[in-house]
């Protein structure tokens, strides 16, 4: 397969995981909004989702004050903001239309349908009148993007780099979604416990669409529990465990190299960071640093993409090229 086309299914897969990961944090932020107690600061709950996004600088200098109506425009329709759920979507497409012949028709009408249900003069309507249905809209065209791709694209090579897109983005975006805990919902201490702080987690976890499968498995909501479940659960597909250890089938599946051996540099990253998570405890990561833990996934999970493009889409100078360079 052609770097280039290995490329634009990759990057068309985790922008669509991305713009789907996008309305996740909104649903929480609009859950928790209709939830807070009368006296709480509902303004100040929508900050946060600026600043763990990592662009706040970009919001401040366009919009001023992370109002709720502004931070919705900023993350949903701004077309010159890369990393909004339109621009995702679009970026989408992009890469879609440019391997075409690669992907399956009901795959390049899916992605057509997302694009232009957000890109129409009633959206931002939508987004301002009834953004938890916004959200759904979008997390629903996702899912049905990735149901038809898994029922009518071969399960080659290509669909291996477009499931290993998606598992790092969600991995990625699942660490974010646990980061927004530590930004915006770190309750006092005498609040540990509490109806506010168990209500907080099961918005967390709905958000993440893991609330009926952790009920199933544990009891009660607690930190420690959450933690073990959307980090290191090896069998909830939104975990960052799971996300990890698919990610690594796919790229073995793509090299051929026996897994847990590495023969380039995205082998060995994901290779690192997929056992770390395996023989990491709860009680390390907690005394370690929550916020710090996670901060270093995203570090060690941005590697792992900087290692794939390194060994797979780079563009490497020929032989000829290097010695008239030399020369």
């Amino acid at each position: 397969m052609l770097s280039r086309v290995a490329e634009s299914i990759y990057w068309m897969s985790r922008y669509i995981e991305r713009a789907e990961n996008v309305a996740r944090f909104f649903g929480v932020n609009l859950q928790l909004n209709l939830d807070l107690p009368e006296e709480a600061d509902r303004q100040n709950q929508w900050a946060p989702l600026v600043s763990i996004t990592g662009d706040k600088e970009w919001f401040i200098k366009k919009y001023g004050e992370p109002t709720r109506e502004n931070v919705l425009k900023f993350h949903t329709l701004d077309s010159e903001y890369p990393n909004s759920i339109l621009s995702c979507i679009r970026a989408a497409r992009e890469n879609a239309r440019s391997i075409r012949e690669n992907i399956s028709t009901q795959m390049w009408e899916q992605i057509n349908k997302f694009y232009f249900s957000m890109n129409n003069p009633s959206s931002l309507d939508r987004v301002v009148q009834n953004p938890f249905q916004f959200c759904e809209d979008v997390k629903n065209a996702s899912h049905l993007f990735t149901g038809v791709t898994d029922s009518t694209m071969t399960h080659g090579e290509a669909w291996r780099f477009l499931r290993l897109g998606r598992l790092l983005e969600r991995a990625d975006k699942t660490s974010r979604l646990l980061d927004f805990k530590y930004f915006i919902l770190l309750p006092q201490m005498e609040d540990i416990g509490s109806a506010l702080d168990n209500m907080q987690w099961a918005a967390l976890l709905k958000s993440a669409s893991a609330l009926e499968m952790y009920r199933r498995k544990f009891r009660h909501f607690s930190p420690d529990n959450v933690t073990l479940f959307l980090i290191l659960d090896r069998e909830f597909p939104r975990s960052i465990s799971y996300c990890l250890i698919k990610a690594e089938q796919s790229l073995y599946g793509i090299t051929g190299s026996p897994i847990g051996t590495f023969k380039n540099p995205a082998e060995k990253a994901m290779g690192k960071l997929r056992s770390e998570l395996n023989y990491v405890s709860i009680e390390e990561i907690m005394a370690f640093g929550f916020h710090e833990f996670l901060d270093k996934t995203q570090t060690r999970i941005n590697q792992v993409g900087d290692a794939i493009h390194e060994t797979f889409f780079a563009r490497k100078p020929t032989g000829l090229c290097q010695l008239v360079t030399e020369g």
